[in-house]
């Protein structure tokens, strides 16, 4: 099947749209829903657990919208290695980052239409008490840290799509690559959320941030000085095509291997699993 442009940008925009809803979403359940007065310890709507399974939750369904029409990156890291790696033409790259970057501005603003009136209960100036319910912020103050455990979360992102999705690896069962691509996201959560939200996905970050900044939240990482929006822009688009390229290099390079010496050796017409049966 071929789809015009314009259908690939929908189908980006409306997916990353999915994945804001149901990920920022999540988010303002945790931060706004808590006791008041606040009790000590207190897990809210499943705390930390609910946010890795929202999020992974979120990549699967906004997956299952784009991805017959696109592909479903919804995460320039990803388009952007899937173009280094010549898996997608560098003339998509452009409108597939705008539709990603847009979906994820107008999903932020759609959680956040939907939660206002709590909103101005909980927190009506908007201070950092619910300023990441929309984008991340470090554990450890400067670039590096954040950067860093960006780079090593997209890439392990990016090596494990690849790995699920390669028609010469184990596939999947029908229709199921997107469960096990939101479980990748929830297993990176759980494993590296805690040094910087692990947004790997600059869209994801930047335009729900972005968004907070237009409505008023004054320490938002983007106009107050703290640089915060960039580790987790950067990161990602050098993780993705590191993670992309390690897997090229070591697991898909064998695999394509394997394949033509098993196409070029069988005699024709026989499966290319005979040496195996045999």
């Amino acid at each position: 099947m071929k789809f015009t442009k314009g259908q690939e940008f929908m189908a980006e925009f409306l997916g990353t749209l999915v994945l804001i809803m149901f990920g920022c979403g999540v988010c303002a359940m945790v931060a706004l829903f808590g006791s008041s007065p606040a009790v000590p310890a207190e897990v809210v709507k499943g705390g930390y657990t609910n946010i890795t399974l929202g999020w992974g939750l979120a990549v699967t369904f906004g997956i299952y919208i784009a991805g017959t029409v696109s592909g479903a990156h919804l995460n320039p890291a990803v388009t952007l290695a899937m173009a280094v790696t010549g898996r997608m033409p560098w003339s998509k790259v452009f409108h597939y980052v705008v539709a990603q970057l847009l979906g994820a501005f107008a999903g932020a603003a759609l959680v956040y239409l939907d939660f206002y009136a709590k909103f101005q209960a909980v927190d009506p100036g908007l201070t950092d008490s619910t300023r990441w319910v929309f984008c991340t912020f470090p554990a450890v103050a400067g670039f590096w840290p954040g950067f860093i455990d960006q780079v090593i979360g997209t890439a392990l992102l990016l090596g494990l799509i690849l790995a699920v999705v390669d028609k010469l690896n184990a596939l999947p069962g029908s229709n199921l690559a997107p469960i096990i691509v939101g479980l990748i996201v929830v297993a990176i959560g759980i494993s590296f959320g805690g040094m910087n939200g692990y947004a790997i996905n600059p869209a994801r970050d930047f335009g729900p941030r972005l968004f907070e900044t237009l409505i008023g939240f004054k320490n938002n990482g983007l106009t107050d000085g703290t640089g915060a929006w960039l580790p987790p822009v950067l990161g990602p688009l050098v993780g993705g095509v590191l993670g992309a390229l390690a897997y090229d290099f070591t697991v898909g390079r064998a695999l394509v291997k394997a394949h033509r010496i098993a196409t070029e050796q069988r005699p024709e017409g026989m499966d290319a699993s005979y040496k195996e049966a045999a």
